[in-house]
C-alpha cells in the first residue's frame, strides 16, 4: 500500500474469480459505490487499482469485493529469483500449467463430442435412424461437464443478484439442452427417422420436433476454446515485468571485511560494498567507491555511446560494466532502484484502461440481464396472444440462444484471427485482437532511436588519414590493439578493422590506459588509440585535416577516436551508432501514410538531431530519462494526438505500455518485447521497419 496525496492512499488488489468483462464492471461499481473510494478495476491482468481515504481500512475493500462474489488479496511484492531457490518445487510454469489443466481437459472433451453432434445436425445425409439418441448421448457430458464453469459462476452470480456472460452461456445452453430433452422424450423428435433437412424455406412449427443439441454443444465448444487461449494469454501478463526485474544481476560479489563474499542479490543492503569486475552487471544503484571503467547502459537508458565512471560517479543496476574492475557502494536496493520504480510505471500503464475497453465494460454490464428480459418478455407475449405453451417455450429459448454470445465469442474473434494470422504471415507478430482496432486511430508515431532507427551497435563509420597514410595501415595496426580491449568502441573499431583488412595481428604489448584509450606494440610499431589528450600526452597533435576531422564528427554526435604510431599522428576513427539501411525508407512511407514520426530518446540532443536529419524525422525530443519517455507520450495524448510508440530496449517498456500502440522491435528486450505480449521474427524487407518488427503495412 503507498500513500499517494495527504490523506488517500492506494492499494493494488489481486482479484479472483472473474470470468468476463462484465465481472470486472461490477466489481468496480461497488466499490466506486463507497465514500472516498475511486477504483479501476481490470480483468485482463486481475487486478484492482483503488484509491481510498487513508481511514478506511484495506479489509474493508476486500470484504467489498467478496460481498460480491469474488476474492480479493494484496499482491506478494515479487519475489527476487536466485540460482537454486526454488528448492526442488514447482516453477511458476509448472503452476501455471497445473491451473491450465481442468481447462484444457474439458475442451478436448467439449471439441471431440460437439463435432459430430454439429455435423449430424448439420448434414442431412448423416443423420441415420436414432441419430438424434446419438446426438443426445454425445452433447450430454458436453452440456454438463464441459460446461460446468460456466454453470458454477452463473449460480455464484445468482447468488449475488448479479448476470454475467457466463450467465447467459449458462442459460442458453441448458434452455437449449433442456428444450431438446423435452422435445425427445415428449414431442416428436424422438421419432425414429426424424431428421432436419437443410432448407432455405421458413415455415411455422410449433417447435416440438426441433433439437438444439448442436448449439448447446457447439456453443460450448467454442467458448471454452476462447477461455482456454485467454487463459493462456493471461498467464504472460505479468511477463513484461519478469523480464525487467530479471535482467538485474542474480548473484553479487561483496566486500566483507577485506573478503569477497558471494550473495543473492536480494541480500543487498544499502552501504555494502560489493565488487563488479569486467563484463558483470552491476547488481543495484550506487556510487563507485574506487576504480574506473566504460559502462555500457544501452539497454536501459537509450545512451548508445559508454559512459566513463570513475570515483564518485553513480551508476544504475543491470547496467554491464564493459571496461575495468570496479568496487561500488549501495545507495538503493530492491523497489527503491531504477530499475523497480521502472517496473512500476509499466505495471501502473497495463493497469490503465482504454476508452474502448470502458465502454466494453458497461456494455456487458447491462446486456445479460436485457437478453434475459427480453427472452422473459418473449414468452410473456406468445403467451399472451394465444400461441399455445409449446411455440411460446419455443420462442423464449429462441432469443436465449440466439443472443447467446456466438457474435460476440465466436464471429469478432474468428474475424480478428484472421487479420492477426496475416500479420504473422508478413513477420508482424500482434499481441491481441483489440490491436487492430486501435491502429487506425494512430496519427502519430514515437520512435526510440537506439536499436530502432539505429542498430544499436557501436560501429566504424569512417576512416580520415593524414597526408601520406595509407588506411589499410591504420585499420591494421589500430584494429590489432583495439581486438585487445574488451571496451565497445574498442571492439566497434576491431570489428570495423577486421571487415576490410581481414586477420589483424597479435599486439607485442598492450595497455589500458583509463579513460583515454590504449597504447602497445604491433608489428614494431608503437601505436596510440584513443582520445586526443592521450597523443598531447605523448607530445604529439593532430594536423589540421584530422583536427578538422575530429570536430566535424564530434559536432554530428559521433565518437572520433585518434590513432598515431612511431610518433605521429596518423588517423581519425569516426564511430557511432550507425542508422539502419531501412530507417530513412520507413520513415518516408509512416509520413505516407499520414502519420508524424517523433525522435524520442535518452541519448545527447547532438546525436539525436543528427540522426533525425538523416532519415527526415522533423520533431526530437532527446535526453529524455526513461521514467520520463511516459510523460511525454502522455503529454502527446493530452494534445488530443493517438499514439504509436516503436522501441527495443527496456527504457521503453513502460511508454509502450502506456501508448494507444505499441510496436516492440523483434531485435528488442525481452522487457520491451513481452510488454505487448510478442516474440519478433525476421520479416520480409518490404514489411518492416528499420530492421525487425511490427509496422503499418503499406496501404
Amino acid at each position: 500500500m503507498t500513500t499517494t496525496t495527504p490523506g488517500t492512499a492506494q492499494v493494488e488488489l489481486a482479484i479472483g474469480g472473474m470470468t468476463c468483462a462484465s465481472c470486472a464492471a461490477r466489481i468496480e461499481k461497488k466499490l466506486n459505490r463507497m465514500d472516498g473510494v475511486e477504483a479501476t478495476v481490470n480483468y485482463a491482468t486481475e487486478k484492482a487499482k483503488v484509491t481510498f481515504s487513508a481511514d478506511i481500512p484495506v479489509a474493508d475493500l476486500i470484504a467489498t469485493v467478496e460481498a460480491t462474489g469474488y476474492t480479493a488479496a494484496e499482491p506478494e511484492p515479487p519475489k527476487s529469483e536466485t540460482p537454486g531457490a526454488s528448492g526442488g518445487g514447482p516453477t511458476d510454469e509448472e503452476k501455471a500449467d497445473e491451473e491450465l489443466r481442468p481447462l484444457k481437459q474439458r475442451l478436448v472433451t467439449a471439441v471431440a463430442l460437439a463435432v459430430p453432434v454439429i455435423a449430424m445436425a448439420m448434414v442431412p445425409a448423416l443423420q441415420i435412424e436414432y441419430w438424434q439418441w446419438l446426438s443426445l448421448t454425445l452433447a450430454a457430458p458436453v452440456v454438463t461437464y464441459a460446461a460446468w464453469p460456466f454453470h458454477r459462476a452463473a449460480w455464484t452470480n445468482a447468488k449475488h443478484g448479479a448476470a454475467t456472460m457466463d450467465t447467459l452461456i449458462s442459460v442458453g445452453t441448458i434452455a437449449a439442452f433442456l428444450w431438446s430433452l423435452w422435445a425427445l422424450f415428449f414431442g416428436t423428435a424422438g421419432t425414429p427417422g426424424m431428421t432436419h433437412p437443410f432448407e432455405f424455406t421458413i415455415a411455422r412449427t410449433d417447435g416440438a420436433g426441433n433439437i438444439y443439441l448442436e448449439a448447446a454443444a457447439g456453443v460450448t465448444a467454442f467458448i471454452l476454446a476462447g477461455r482456454y487461449f485467454e487463459a493462456r494469454s493471461k498467464r504472460k501478463a505479468g511477463a513484461a515485468l519478469k523480464a525487467l526485474m530479471q535482467l538485474g544481476a542474480k548473484e553479487v560479489t561483496v566486500l566483507k571485511d577485506g573478503r569477497e563474499v558471494t550473495v543473492p542479490t536480494a541480500e543487498l543492503q544499502v552501504g555494502d560494498r560489493f565488487l563488479v569486475r569486467p563484463g558483470e552487471k552491476i547488481a543495484t544503484d550506487g556510487t563507485v567507491v574506487e576504480g574506473s571503467s566504460a559502462v555500457d547502459a544501452s539497454m536501459l537508458t537509450g545512451e548508445s555511446v559508454p559512459v566513463e565512471v570513475g570515483v564518485g560517479d553513480a551508476v544504475t543496476g543491470a547496467t554491464l560494466n564493459a571496461g575495468g574492475r570496479l568496487v561500488v557502494e549501495a545507495t538503493r536496493v530492491g523497489s527503491d532502484t531504477q530499475l523497480a520504480r521502472m517496473a512500476k510505471l509499466v505495471e501502473d500503464a497495463q493497469n490503465g484502461k482504454a476508452a474502448a475497453q470502458r465502454l466494453a465494460d458497461r456494455i456487458s454490464a447491462v446486456f445479460v440481464p436485457i437478453v434475459i428480459a427480453l427472452s422473459l418478455g418473449t414468452l410473456g407475449f406468445w403467451l399472451g396472444t394465444g400461441q399455445g405453451l409449446t411455440a411460446a417455450f419455443t420462442a423464449a429459448v429462441a432469443v436465449l440462444i440466439i443472443a447467446c454470445p456466438c457474435a460476440l465469442g465466436l464471429a469478432t474473434p474468428t474475424a480478428l484471427m484472421v487479420g492477426t494470422g496475416r500479420g504473422a504471415q508478413l513477420g508482424i507478430l500482434i499481441k491481441g485482437p483489440e490491436v487492430l482496432e486501435t491502429t487506425r486511430k494512430v496519427d502519430t508515431i514515437v520512435l526510440d532511436k537506439t536499436g530502432t532507427v539505429t542498430t544499436g551497435r557501436m560501429t566504424l563509420l569512417k576512416v580520415h588519414t593524414a597526408a601520406g597514410t595509407d588506411e589499410t595501415d591504420v585499420l591494421r595496426l589500430a584494429g590489432a590493439l583495439e581486438h585487445s580491449s574488451e571496451h565497445p568502441i574498442a571492439q566497434a573499431v576491431a570489428t570495423g578493422a577486421a571487415a576490410k583488412v581481414g586477420t589483424l595481428p597479435t599486439p607485442e604489448d598492450f595497455a589500458n590506459i583509463p579513460g583515454l584509450g590504449v597504447q602497445g606494440v604491433v608489428d614494431g610499431h608503437a601505436v596510440l588509440v584513443g582520445r586526443e589528450k592521450l597523443l598531447e600526452e605523448w607530445a604529439m597533435s593532430l594536423p589540421a585535416s584530422l583536427k578538422a576531422a575530429k570536430d566535424a564528427a564530434e559536432k554530428a554526435g559521433k565518437t572520433a577516436i585518434a590513432v598515431a604510431w612511431d610518433g605521429e599522428a596518423r588517423a581519425v576513427l569516426e564511430v557511432a551508432d550507425a542508422i539502419k539501411e531501412t530507417s530513412a525508407e520507413a520513415i518516408r512511407r509512416l509520413k505516407g501514410l499520414g502519420l508524424t514520426p517523433i525522435l524520442l530518446t535518452g541519448d545527447n540532443k547532438a546525436v539525436a538531431e543528427a540522426v533525425a536529419a538523416e532519415v527526415g524525422i522533423g520533431e526530437v525530443i532527446a535526453e529524455v530519462m526513461p521514467q520520463d519517455k511516459v510523460d511525454v507520450v502522455k503529454k502527446l495524448q493530452a494534445e488530443g494526438r493517438s499514439v504509436a510508440m516503436v522501441g527495443d530496449g527496456v527504457n521503453d517498456a513502460a511508454a509502450l505500455a502506456q501508448a494507444d500502440l505499441g510496436l516492440a522491435m523483434g531485435t528488442g528486450t525481452d522487457a520491451a518485447i513481452e510488454v505487448l505480449g510478442l516474440r519478433g521474427r525476421q520479416q520480409p524487407p518490404a514489411a518492416r521497419l528499420p530492421g525487425r518488427g511490427q509496422v503499418t503495412p503499406d496501404p
